[in-house]
């Protein structure tokens, strides 16, 4: 089984890449499972067609400790298995704690037995490395392989530079490795050499460029995967060159992040900042 994390600034598109990159695979006939680790637990609504899965922390307090894998774990878009974590009740508690709760109560379960031949679990994990709960996939082994989703926007890449900062520091003592950067377009200028450029410079690839399309949106209207909503439609096909790239990938790395002053001078040279 191969254990991704998907990492990225907030709001950058995490879960959106991830579902639909999930129901690539899951069309390929691979045997998928999402773990959600966000506490606004939005990482399975798309490959579930926008049910309201009950997470793991709102389970656990609702009904104890003495639960069944059935009880927390949801099958959707062609036998995707789903989880979410959830987080504590706002403004009280630890949500990087309720990740670790959430992964460990999974562990006990089985839910990652050989039994159910699983070939991937995706963490999709809330925005960047900010504490040690939601670094758990990475400092614990829970994830091996690490994709940063970025694009050309200045604090999308200040985000993904963090973040390998924080992979740097796990794969030193581990098995955790970056396998590269997905540019989620927001049309920015020269896009797409900038992040092959950051690439470089960090030591790993851009392994994919998502083109923007407003097909995901009407999909994420429909609470359905661009594929699952519409898969004759050229954007179903970039998913599907992202799900083929990450699965015949071989370039694991352990990152070498830039120093600020460097990565202000890759903007500058690109004409972003002013």
């Amino acid at each position: 089984m191969r254990k991704i994390a998907i990492y990225g600034k907030g709001g950058i598109g995490k879960s959106t890449t991830t579902q639909n990159t999930v129901a690539a695979l899951a069309e390929m006939g691979k045997n998928m499972m999402i773990v959600g680790c966000d506490p606004k637990a939005d990482s399975t609504r798309l490959i579930l067609n926008g049910l309201a899965q009950k997470t793991v922390l709102d389970t656990l307090r609702l009904e104890g400790e003495d639960l069944d894998l059935e009880d927390v774990v949801k099958v959707g878009f062609k036998g995707t298995r789903c989880v979410e974590s959830g987080g504590p009740e706002p403004g009280v508690g630890c949500a990087g704690r309720g990740i670790i709760t959430s992964i460990n109560l999974l562990e006990q379960l089985g839910a990652f037995d050989p039994q159910y031949k699983l070939d991937y679990t995706f963490y999709d994990v809330l925005g960047d490395v900010v504490c040690g709960g939601f670094a758990m996939p990475i400092r614990d082994g829970k994830a091996e392989e690490i994709y940063i989703v970025c694009s050309g926007e200045m604090m999308a890449m200040y985000a993904a530079n963090n973040i390998c900062k924080g992979i740097r520091k796990f794969a030193e003592s581990g098995t955790v490795r970056l396998g590269g950067l997905i540019c989620n377009s927001r049309k920015t200028d020269r896009e797409d050499e900038l992040i092959m450029a950051l690439a470089e410079k960090i030591g790993t690839q851009m392994i994919h460029f998502v083109p923007r399309d407003n097909v995901v949106q009407r999909a994420e209207i429909n609470k359905k995967t661009v594929i699952d909503f519409d898969p004759t439609v050229g954007q179903a096909e970039e998913y599907r060159k992202l799900a083929r790239a990450i699965e015949g990938n071989t370039k694991f790395v352990i990152p070498n992040p830039l120093e600020i002053e460097d990565l202000e001078k890759l903007l500058m040279e690109f004409g972003i900042a002013d």
